[in-house]
C-alpha cells in the first residue's frame, strides 16, 4: 500500500495505541514511539495496532503513517481512526441474582449452596451441517 518510490516510513499515533513493527525474516518485534522514528520500508514489513483501553468518543485515536522517499522527503500520508470497544465478561459471582462488574469472587468459584463463582453452560451441539 506504499506509494511508489517511497524508501522508509514513520508512523504518529495518539495515546490510547500501541504500535509495533514486524520485520520479515526478523524474529524481533520492535514498539513504536508516539513519533519520531523512521523505518526502512522493506517487502513483508508490519504494523500491528492495539489499544489497552476502551475509547471515550468514537474515532478517538488515530495512527498516521508518513511515506518518505530517498533522501527523507515526505511522498504522502496514510491514516487510520481507531475506536476501542470494551469487553467484559460479567456475572452473578456470588449467585444472589445480581450481576456485579468488580465481584471480587468473578476470579475464584467453590462448589455448593453456598459456593460463589459464575456457572457456565456451554451449547456444544452442532445446529447447522
Amino acid at each position: 500500500a506504499a506509494p511508489a518510490g517511497a524508501v522508509s516510513f514513520g508512523v504518529k499515533h495518539t495515546e490510547g495505541v500501541s504500535v509495533e513493527v514486524a520485520c520479515q525474516g526478523r524474529a524481533e518485534v520492535r514498539s513504536v514511539p508516539s513519533s519520531g522514528t523512521r523505518w526502512p520500508l522493506d517487502k513483508g514489513t508490519v504494523l500491528r495496532f492495539s489499544m489497552s483501553r476502551a475509547s471515550t468518543e468514537v474515532n478517538d485515536n488515530k495512527v498516521t503513517v508518513s511515506f518518505y522517499a530517498e533522501g527523507g522527503q515526505p511522498i504522502n500520508q496514510a491514516g487510520v481512526f481507531l475506536t476501542g470497544i470494551g469487553i467484559s465478561l460479567d456475572v452473578d459471582a456470588d449467585r444472589d441474582s445480581v450481576v456485579e462488574k468488580n465481584n471480587p469472587n468473578k476470579a475464584s468459584w467453590t462448589w455448593g449452596p453456598e459456593g460463589h463463582g459464575a456457572i457456565l453452560l456451554v451449547s456444544c451441539d452442532k445446529n447447522s451441517p
